[in-house]
């Protein structure tokens, strides 16, 4: 048992080359994101840089650099923690991704070849499968391959840019609620895939608002819950 209380196994392998500073933020920002280290969680540096094989100095800058993005809290005189997002912070969030999203789906029902859409029934496959098989990773992986598909289907840049700057946080915000969503996600993904080939946007518009929509009122319902 690791006594940072990380999983076995969770820990990914820091890939050379690359400033030593920049991998380390990217791997403890994957942790956070997947929530093997969980909001409130108490983040000791010496635990980290043990766990990812390097000094602390890079730790203690990878933190500075979350604290900043705002997905550390540091404490005076207690230390850094992983941020405890509000329900306003959420929503908030996911009411920008809900705009985002549903332009990028219109787009895409317009510029989508045959072979974008192949892509999206074979994401929405893979889904459907880790779905039946319980890979909750997999299953929010898979999740957001398929919405930065759509994104890449519009053809936006700027769209994608500010997709880009809200994904980390759509995939943080989806993983406690991958499970509760389960089956019926994907099934609006299909019916997305439909519009989409159809090359119907407006029902495309459509299908991606109340499908956002749904992944943020389960967000809020698992707090109630």
């Amino acid at each position: 048992m690791l006594s940072a209380g990380l999983p076995q196994g969770a820990v990914p392998k820091l890939e050379r080359p690359g400033p030593l500073r920049e991998r380390v933020y990217e791997a403890l920002l994957e942790l956070i994101t997947t929530r093997a280290l969980r909001p409130g969680q108490h983040l000791v540096e010496s635990e980290l840089a043990g766990h990812l094989g390097v000094s602390r100095q890079p730790v203690r800058e990878a933190l500075q650099r979350l604290n900043t993005e705002g997905w550390v809290d540091l404490r005076p005189a207690q230390g850094a923690f992983v941020h405890e997002p509000t329900e306003e912070e959420a929503d908030q969030l996911l009411t920008v991704r809900t705009l985002l999203e549903a332009e990028a789906a219109r787009l895409a029902a317009a510029n989508a070849g045959t072979a974008g859409i192949a892509a999206l029934e074979e994401l929405c496959e893979i889904g459907e499968k880790a779905v039946a098989d319980g890979e909750r990773d997999l299953v929010v992986a898979t999740n957001a391959r398929f919405h930065a598909k759509v994104m890449e289907l519009a053809g936006n840049v700027v769209l994608a840019e500010l997709a880009g700057q809200v994904d980390r946080r759509v995939r943080w915000y989806y993983t406690p609620v991958a499970r509760q969503r389960g089956k019926q996600s994907w099934i609006e993904h299909r019916d997305l895939i439909a519009a989409i080939a159809a090359r119907d946007e407006e029902r495309a518009k459509d299908v991606m608002r109340a499908h956002t929509e749904h992944t943020r009122r389960t967000y809020h319902q698992r707090a109630e819950g």
